[in-house]
């Protein structure tokens, strides 16, 4: 087929369903009239979604019949290129609605995704699981050396054919029910452990003394621990973050027994031996073994430095009460203690010179100088929040993208900060660039009516972080939208926002952004030099909590046979294992951990320390250089940014580093060397 019959094709299926018109007042029936084609927030209400899934579903459907049911002979462009431009409107829909859910939730909203989220697996389960598109799509791929196939049209080839294996087309018709039914119920119990983890976060807060009041958003909760004075209140505190969704109204105890077990028999019925070997067959590392190598090879050091920090922190304790003994809620208070008297770093004298404008300023800034691009904020765009600034991006006289940012918690927003899209870089059927629509999204602490946003210092890093992957997504040229931008395995997906994280904290360019609100003075040498010092204080804490979720992360998923599920028995277990002191927990307890029980980190979360070494031996470049914004070595990483997953991504790294990374960089980072 044409490529012209193609667009022809999607253009006749596009006008199935239009006649209502009920539908025809519908926002997603029609192409956006906004400028970039933005969705146009204001006239998206939430009686709108459902019709929209359902329509789209529809859509997709008849053209992924209209691909089944050609008389012509499969063909890349009739096949493949078919399949990866079908379901358009369904993923418009999804964008926004998955988007907004996470930052604009409601009742209304929760309701939607109740209805919906069993639906759309059914959906995805009735195209992966058809037994006439996969003969399509095989029959291309094993012809694939004959047919004269570009770079880019082989990747996006060899990933469907992947992606359909993976997602259980060769899964034995008598088995295809239960496989469905397990996609269904792991689709439902995501969204209720998310949905459980936001109501609990919610229904706590604790009015002070001094007429504040502390939450269970990390931006209070986390200077509360670090200041307050009170033990007694500082364990209460604690443990009403700690033990959030372990029992009662919110409880996800059964959640994660019963999703985990599902992991385990879907991915049996794959053909692989744990949940853990099924996502990382699809990854960097390959293999359980392989990161429990990585993992392990840094807990040693870093474990030993945190004993180091205890000690420390237990004389202090002793000072203060005669005969106490360290607890989990003294570790951050003692710790800000003792960073404030040996560093003299105090947040109070930190955050006026990273004001949130300023941070974000500097994240711009950095961008410019490594890639030329600018940001320009439109208040004329649409948005979907009066709190969420709008940047159009620009490469010269070419816009590149839209970004939203949105920073400041809401009781709609879920905890934590994150980058997302509600449309990635691609070029359409007729070759049109088609710009990306980008999301950041964090929860710093809001301005008040004298004073603006002030960040910390990890905070300000958080920004750069987030900011990262948006230049991933900003900066992507490529044709298909299944390869473009932060489509990339999930263990490489982290480097380009960790290495921004470098600049952030680099003395040169703290001097270029961090500027007093008040007097608008850079940062003194004298301030920065403490916080080039503090980069290495409490790194045994910060690096074996990490390393700690990971390796709980790692064992869920390693089971290998179905069990009940005990998560704070197994977590405690699986702690004990690797010797973690009592003083310090997992990062994310088991019933909170949305990273690998909701957010698509399941078996993934090792890829931030993973990524770390890539990160720390990718930014060695440019200080080895001697240039941090060296123009040859930008060029090259902008390359890397710009491939998305066109590329097999450590053949992209290499290509850049010249090299295979060395964890060197990251030990002498963190002071572990």
């Amino acid at each position: 087929m044409k490529r012209t019959l193609i667009i022809a094709a999607v253009a006749m299926l596009l006008t199935v369903g239009c006649k209502d018109k009920k539908n025809m007042d519908n926002p997603f029936f029609s192409a956006w009239n906004t400028p970039y084609e933005i969705p146009d927030f204001s006239k998206i209400k939430a009686e709108h979604y459902m019709p929209a899934f359902l329509e789209g579903m529809e859509r997709q459907k008849a053209e992924i019949d209209a691909i089944v049911n050609n008389p012509e002979a499969p063909t890349f462009e009739n096949t493949i290129l078919a399949y990866e431009y079908s379901g358009q409107m369904l993923k418009e829909v999804g964008s926004v609605f998955f988007n907004l859910s996470e930052c604009e939730n409601n009742d209304e909203m929760e309701a939607i995704a109740e209805e919906v989220t069993p639906l759309l697996s059914k959906h995805g389960d009735d195209i992966a699981l058809n037994a006439d598109l996969f003969k399509r799509v095989k029959t291309v791929y094993d012809q694939r050396e004959s047919l004269n196939l570009n770079p880019e049209q082989m990747r996006l080839l060899e990933e469907h054919y992947k992606g359909f294996v993976r997602s259980g087309a060769n899964v034995s018709a008598e088995q295809q029910p239960r496989f469905r039914e397990l996609n269904e119920q792991i689709s439902s119990l995501t969204l209720h452990f998310a949905q459980n983890v936001l109501k609990a976060t919610n229904a706590y807060s604790k009015e002070l003394a001094d007429g504040t009041k502390v939450t269970l958003d990390m931006p209070t909760w986390e200077p509360f621990m670090q200041t307050c004075t009170d033990r007694k209140l500082r364990e209460e505190v604690w443990h009403a973050f700690t033990d959030r969704c372990k029992e009662g109204e919110f409880d996800n105890t059964k959640i994660i027994d019963t999703l985990v077990n599902l992991r385990l028999e879907r991915a049996n019925i794959l053909g692989f031996p744990t949940h853990a070997d099924w996502v990382l067959d699809d990854c960097l590392a390959k293999t359980p073994a392989n990161v429990y190598a990585c993992l392990l090879d840094i807990w040693k050091p870093a474990l030993k430095v945190a004993k180091e920090e205890r000690e420390l922190y237990q004389k202090m304790l002793e000072k203060d009460e005669p005969g106490a003994k360290l607890q989990p809620w003294d570790w951050r208070y003692y710790a800000e203690k003792l960073r404030v008297e040996k560093y003299s770093l105090d947040d109070a004298v930190v955050r006026p010179y990273f004001c949130l404008d300023s941070v974000r300023e500097g994240a711009f800034m950095v961008a410019n100088k490594l890639y030329g691009i600018t940001f320009t904020e439109r208040t004329d765009l649409p948005t979907y929040d009066k709190e969420a600034r709008c940047f159009e991006v620009k490469d010269g006289d070419e816009t590149i993208g839209i970004l939203y940012m949105d920073f400041h918690p809401r009781a709609s927003k879920r905890s934590g900060a994150w980058m997302t899209e509600f449309r990635g870089q691609h070029r359409d059927l007729e070759g049109n660039n088609v710009i990306p629509i980008i999301q950041v999204v964090c929860n710093f602490t809001k301005p008040t009516a004298d004073k603006p946003s002030l960040l910390n210092f990890d905070e300000s890093e958080t920004l750069f972080h987030e900011f990262g992957h948006a230049l991933h997504g900003l900066l992507s040229k490529c044709t298909y939208p299944s390869l473009a931008g932060t489509n990339v395995p999930r263990d490489f997906v982290e480097l380009p926002s960790q290495v921004m994280e470098n600049w952030c904290r680099h003395p040169q360019v703290m001097k270029m952004y961090a500027h007093n609100y008040q007097t608008g003075e850079a940062i003194p040498d004298e301030l920065i030099k403490k916080i080039e010092a503090a980069q290495t204080y409490g790194q045994g804490f910060m690096t074996t909590e990490l390393l700690a979720a990971s390796l709980l992360d790692m064992d869920y998923y390693s089971i290998k046979e179905k069990q009940h599920i005990d998560p704070l028995q197994f977590e405690e277990q699986a702690m004990n294992k690797i010797g973690l002191i009592p003083e310090i927990i997992s990062r994310y307890r088991s019933p909170y951990f949305q990273h690998i029980f909701t957010t698509g980190y399941d078996a993934g979360y090792y890829s931030y320390t993973w990524t770390a070494i890539l990160d720390a031996d990718a930014f060695e470049a440019f200080a080895e250089s001697g240039d941090l914004f060296n123009p040859e070595l930008a060029k090259k990483f902008r390359h890397l940014l710009e491939s998305g997953n066109t590329v097999e991504p450590m053949d992209l790294y290499r290509a850049f580093r010249g090299k295979d990374p060395s964890p060197k960089a990251l030990l002498k980072r963190k002071g572990m060397l």
